[in-house]
């Protein structure tokens, strides 16, 4: 619908991406040093994306009210294994000595047992299976654009990116997690029994090898599904290989994620009532930034400059492009 007001047209309910009433982007970010300006122009989107995040995995928030321990049955314990032992010789007899034994070992502490609105609550979190690859796709295609340097509908490219790979998305996610979690449980199980054997140690430090490349793999998984029309199999193999090839671009955004992290982490330390805010506002949003800040030009270089020899079409419309082979 076009409107003429003295003289100049204006488009009224045109949502298309082309046209005047569509404001340009600055084009993609390529480096380190542009990396602040780039950020900083797109602060506010940011916070608009962790909230996708945050509400769009909102069954998270059902394991931290469950961990929180509101919901647990409270009861009371021995603190030391010497207890019994102890609470047995006082038994027969009470002398000075067993009374000090007693005011050592004999203290109890505070424990809470589940109660059915725990588990229920760790029912409802497990829904998050189904619920982090689709907010991953729709975030992910967002933070894309912003690199890109593309006009962005944030609301609108949110669940146009969900429609698209849906069923993408959801084995996806649930691959995402159960992977994730395996291997956090391995570290941390390898790393208890680390001094048992050499055998133990290695699986340590391989676990923790294994858990930087799947780190690294996830740079890049949920931006190939939103740019390419590949296989489950043949984003995770193209996704490995990124892993391997753009280890420089990963190092740099895994310091910069780790620095992040590190920062807020502080901030809770020192100042609770603000540090508390930050995951809530910016953390998630700003280190998948970094992490497609780094990614996305390492794909551009290898899956989409070789197919365009000459310039793009005006209308854009996202070829489909093979695999790394």
């Amino acid at each position: 619908m076009d409107l003429k007001i003295f003289g100049k047209e204006f488009k009224l309910f045109n949502y298309s991406l082309e046209g005047k009433g569509v404001k340009k982007e600055p084009e993609g970010p390529k480096n380190l040093k542009n990396f602040f300006k780039h950020f900083g122009s797109k602060f506010t989107r940011l916070v608009t994306v962790n909230m996708y995040y945050i509400f769009g995995n909102f069954p998270i928030l059902f394991a931290i009210l469950a961990m929180s321990g509101n919901l647990d049955r409270d009861s009371w314990a021995p603190a030391y294994k010497m207890f019994p032992t102890v609470y047995g010789i006082m038994q027969h007899t009470q002398s000075p000595a067993a009374s000090a034994l007693f005011g050592m070992y004999g203290t109890q502490s505070e424990i809470g047992f589940p109660t059915t609105l725990t588990y229920i609550s760790w029912a409802l979190a497990a829904l998050v299976i189904f619920t982090f690859g689709l907010v991953n796709i729709g975030t992910t295609y967002i933070i894309r654009n912003m690199v890109k340097g593309e006009p962005i509908f944030m609301w609108e490219d949110f669940w146009y990116a969900i429609k698209r790979n849906l069923k993408q998305g959801m084995i996806m996610g649930i691959l995402d997690v159960v992977f994730s979690v395996l291997i956090v449980y391995d570290i941390t199980f390898f790393y208890f029994n680390a001094g048992v054997s050499g055998v133990m140690n290695f699986m340590f430090y391989a676990s923790i090898l294994l858990a930087a490349i799947w780190f690294w793999m996830r740079f890049y998984i949920y931006i190939l599904m939103v740019t390419f029309d590949l296989s489950i199999f043949k984003i995770l193999k193209n996704s490995l290989i990124f892993s391997i090839i753009g280890f420089k671009r990963n190092f740099m955004a895994t310091l910069g994620i780790v620095a992040m992290v590190i920062l807020t982490y502080t901030i809770m330390l020192l100042a609770l009532p603000i540090g508390i805010i930050i995951p809530f506002v910016l953390l998630f949003a700003d280190c998948s930034f970094m992490a497609c800040y780094a990614a996305f030009p390492k794909i551009k270089e290898i899956m989409i400059d070789p197919y365009y020899t000459e310039p793009e079409p005006e209308e854009y419309e996202e070829p489909i492009f093979h695999d790394l082979g």
